[in-house]
């Protein structure tokens, strides 16, 4: 219990403050500039990549299937996260409505808990890639691929329903200030005037099956893999086979490291001044840098983008 801080009596509070760097105003600016210009490559980048994927016919693989939802999912993390930010740090109120904040951490856990299932799908797709190719057309089919981007959304949702469902019930204490960018539930819960135990322990059982099932699946792949590859005589060959895995482990890492910092330790002992710049950087930086990483390296999505202002530069007439 927090005997410091004073409880409501049952009313919901109207609004939260989001600090962001209000302590540092010589930050607002040039963080501002930032997340401006990184907002639109990232929405330019995502949507290009999206169209590609489901335009070009030689983009029709599972492993571009994939990669178009992992480009929407960053699409909707930017969205869900970045106009906000930027309302705020450029007028003199830092607010957004309590009901703005449950709709941002609910859709925020969502999409984050679905891009573990998704980079981990994506990780089994090149798993049978190389290590059986022969069989690859029968066993990465159509369906299979939409059963799994199916679980990858609905397992999120559910994750994210049940951390709603128990973070609204708490009650709130004193001032609703929040030293964060965008509302997060570790930064929530730490408002709580009241045992946050369950909500602690619920938390940390359910981002840690999200986080380290899905990661061990994805290592145990890349193991797989990594052994197959090493057998190949030819050194082109190995290079081509490492090539073709290198974009997403470059993703995975820049995905997981951030989120198992955040989220693999209880929120009685989140720190909400180093949490807010990682989770800057994963709501904003990586869903930026991942199209970049997919293009700059893999010549397939490279030709289709090409293809794909070639075909909207005749449609302009130009």
């Amino acid at each position: 219990m927090k005997s410091d801080n004073q409880s409501f009596s049952g009313d919901l509070p109207q609004a939260f403050i989001l600090l962001g760097v209000s302590d540092r105003p010589w930050l607002e600016l040039p963080l501002f500039v930032v997340l401006l210009l990184s907002y639109v490559l990232a929405m330019l980048g995502n949507v290009a990549i999206i169209l590609a994927s489901r335009l070009d016919p030689q983009l029709h693989s599972p492993m571009y299937v994939f990669l178009s939802h992992l480009s929407f999912l960053d699409l909707c993390y930017t969205t869900t996260t970045v106009p906000q930010m930027l309302v705020n740090m450029g007028s003199s109120r830092k607010t957004i409505s309590y009901g703005g904040c449950t709709v941002q951490y609910a859709v925020f856990h969502w999409l984050g808990c679905t891009e573990c299932v998704v980079l981990a799908a994506m990780a089994l797709d090149r798993y049978v890639a190389i290590c059986e190719p022969l069989r690859y057309a029968v066993l990465m089919h159509r369906a299979l691929c939409q059963q799994l981007v199916a679980l990858a959304w609905l397992s999120g949702f559910g994750n994210s329903l049940v951390q709603v469902a128990l973070t609204v019930r708490l009650p709130l204490c004193g001032r609703q200030v929040l030293n964060n960018f965008f509302c997060e539930v570790p930064a929530v819960i730490k408002l709580s005037c009241a045992d946050t135990t369950v909500n602690d322990a619920t938390l940390a059982v359910l981002v840690a099956f999200f986080v380290l099932v899905p990661l061990a699946l994805i290592l145990l792949s890349y193991g797989f893999i990594a052994r197959t590859v090493l057998r190949i005589q030819s050194s082109k060959g190995r290079h081509k086979a490492f090539g073709t895995c290198s974009s997403h482990l470059m993703v995975v890492s820049l995905f997981y490291l951030p989120a198992i910092y955040m989220y693999l330790q209880p929120p009685s002992s989140y720190s909400q001044e180093q949490g807010k710049f990682i989770s800057l950087f994963y709501s904003i930086i990586t869903p930026t840098l991942n199209p970049f990483i997919y293009t700059l390296r893999n010549r397939e999505v490279k030709g289709a983008l090409r293809r794909l202002l070639a075909r909207l530069w005749s449609l302009c007439g130009w």
